[in-house]
């Protein structure tokens, strides 16, 4: 993991990225990121958005096409077939221009967002392997540059943005800074599960399942054990407003710690709706939950 991905404030698993990100996604062998842009293909496509891959260049389309297959259903067929979802490379994107430079390709992603607005969807978003840099040959402090100033693209709302950097082709430094650069911060796979620490507060982003189970319970047992309260507060709290299931196992864990916690020192949920219902059924004390949404 890189040393900014581990206090990134934007980490969120990609089922919780929402129209008018921007987000840094890093992958290698060990996650190589498919089953994460095939969860964002698929969830463009049920909500009615344009979605646009920019595989890596090294991949044929049909490659491409086989790895995004993965996604659940027979919806991402379908998408091809109604030219919702389409392949294409930076190469074509930026066509007739033949170098790449900032504001060529903010032009094209602007005309294809008043596009894709023309034709009725809900949105438009994009894949991005940053492999296209070496494929055009373009300035690494370009990119960045590029990276860094986007913000007007999403401000807006309607459009959205993965840039997948392959950590075995940019340098380190570089990797750091883009992290750095981007708001959001996906997880490197589906299932995946993240616990930050933060002023008091522990943050559970990504799955809470049967699979992460000792991770999410030796998180909670550091909060209960070592985190101290923010100054001039005496309550920690459990963030689980970016975490995507809860399995009961964790959440009983969650009602197992509102009960140890010391009554000068309690502890509360942050959480939503749908997570708020169970913590109660299995025993929670509502009074001890901030709901959200």
């Amino acid at each position: 993991m890189l040393a900014s991905e581990e206090h990134h404030p934007g980490t969120l698993p990609v089922q919780h990225m929402g129209s008018g990100h921007h987000a840094f996604l890093c992958y290698d062998d060990d996650a190589p990121g498919w089953d994460v842009l095939a969860a964002f293909v698929w969830s463009g496509l049920a909500r009615g958005e344009k979605v646009i891959v920019f595989g890596p260049p090294r991949l044929t389309e049909a490659q491409v096409r086989s790895r995004l297959q993965e996604a659940p259903g027979l919806l991402v067929a379908s998408g091809y077939e109604r030219a919702q979802l389409e392949l294409s490379s930076m190469r074509e994107l930026i066509l007739p221009a033949r170098r790449f430079t900032a504001d060529r390709q903010w032009q094209r992603i602007v005309e294809e967002s008043e596009a894709a607005r023309d034709e009725g969807y809900t949105g438009l978003r994009t894949c991005i392997d940053m492999g296209w840099v070496a494929d055009l040959g373009a300035d690494l402090d370009m990119m960045m540059d590029r990276e860094r100033r986007a913000g007007h693209l999403f401000t807006d709302g309607f459009y959205s943005e993965i840039c997948a950097y392959d950590r075995r082709r940019f340098p380190e430094p570089v990797l750091d800074a883009m992290c750095r650069a981007h708001p959001q911060n996906l997880l490197p796979r589906i299932g995946h599960l993240r616990c930050r620490h933060d002023n008091g507060t522990v943050h559970v982003i990504g799955e809470a399942d049967v699979a992460t189970y000792g991770q999410f319970a030796q998180a909670l047992a550091d909060l209960l054990r070592t985190s101290a309260p923010p100054p001039g507060l005496s309550t920690r709290t459990v963030d689980l407003l970016r975490t995507g299931f809860l399995g009961a196992e964790c959440a009983t864990e969650l009602v197992r710690l509102l009960d140890r916690a010391p009554a000068d020192r309690p502890v509360r949920i942050r959480c939503s709706e749908r997570h708020a219902t169970l913590l109660c059924r299995i025993g929670a004390d509502p009074a001890a939950l901030d709901v959200t949404g």
